[in-house]
């Protein structure tokens, strides 16, 4: 069940005409290990677009080093569907470089980053075909039931968005997964920034451009597992919160003008018990609880310190984001 919304523009859009020929849209998709979906998925975006003279689709899947019949299958459907193009990375790189790696092969006049789980439904997409026309550059697919997630990932992520938008700048939409529709040139923007160490979440709102959002209830998987466990969720929210903010080590300064003016007056009144009462306060305890928390506190602030150092360290290298093993085209 899907509703739309979307907002009235600050100014008027200009809607883009009927083509003589088919629009050419672009589906990136990533997969890794996904034997179980990539068949079930190519065939519900057949059922979807099933009139070739109203949109031509063609599928871009990214290999990201699977490790079980994913390309095989993916072989056998391009003997079928000569539309197939398969980008086999020379390893796994993660979601990201593989989404960057489709985004930079595609090449529809309209780009949709899609799952293959079928979790981000392909009846949406001519939907957002037609908001496209109106002439909105980015259609979001906004997600309005997460009840197929379990509870910590809802709150997580809940927490992720809430902390993100507070401290970074552009703040990102909550509830928006990769899944969107892009105008050719949004696409040409996000190959032309140059950084190795991709959040696209992040990016994709940097760049910006007229955007709107369409609402959908999100499914749960047709088939398979996620490839997402806690720990690189974790990751990954770090890696968004490091991209896009410096805030995290501004508090340091904060934090330690805080303890040093706490220190501070804790002295004074130590003092003053002494001169006053003569009450000597005893030593051990306060002195290792004062060791132990500022220590504490020195090693989280060096630990921040160090992912941006590393992050800043693996960026100067300028390796490239991923690498390509082949790409198999229809005639090969």
């Amino acid at each position: 069940m899907t509703s739309e919304l979307h907002a009235a523009p600050r100014q008027s859009l200009i809607h883009r005409p009927q083509l003589d020929t088919p629009l050419v849209l672009s589906l990136v998709v990533p997969v890794y290990n996904e034997a179980e979906t990539v068949a079930l998925f190519v065939e519900r975006v057949e059922q979807v677009f099933a009139d070739p003279d109203a949109v031509r689709v063609e599928y871009v899947f990214v290999n990201d080093g699977s490790e079980d019949e994913t390309l095989d299958i993916l072989l056998l459907l391009q003997r079928r569907i000569a539309r197939i193009r398969i980008v086999d990375l020379s390893r796994n790189f993660g979601k990201e470089a593989a989404l960057s790696a489709g985004l930079r092969c595609a090449t529809g006049q309209v780009v949709v980053p899609i799952d293959v789980d079928l979790q981000d439904p392909p009846e949406l997409i001519p939907t957002m075909v037609k908001r496209w026309r109106e002439g909105y550059d980015v259609v979001l697919g906004h997600r309005i039931d997460r009840a197929s997630d379990s509870w910590a990932k809802r709150a997580s992520a809940n927490w992720f968005y809430r902390i993100h938008n507070k401290i970074a700048d552009p703040a990102i939409p909550e509830n928006v997964g990769d899944f969107r529709l892009m105008d050719r040139q949004v696409v040409d923007a996000l190959n032309d920034l140059p950084e190795s160490r991709r959040f696209m979440k992040g990016l994709f709102a940097w760049v910006g451009f007229r955007t709107t959002h369409i609402d959908y209830s999100r499914p749960e998987r047709v088939a398979g597992t996620s490839k997402f466990n806690g720990w690189r969720l974790w990751n990954f929210a770090l890696e968004g919160i490091t991209s896009f903010s410096t805030d995290p080590l501004k508090i340091w300064t904060y934090l330690g003008i805080a303890v040093s003016l706490s220190a501070f007056l804790f002295a004074i009144l130590i003092v003053l018990k002494v001169v006053l009462f003569g009450i000597d306060v005893p030593g051990y305890a306060s002195l290792m609880v004062a060791v132990t928390f500022l220590g504490g506190l020195q090693l989280i602030g060096i630990g921040v310190l160090g992912e941006y150092l590393g992050r800043t360290y693996l960026e100067s290298k300028r390796r490239p984001v991923y690498l390509v093993r082949r790409i198999y085209e229809a005639e090969d």
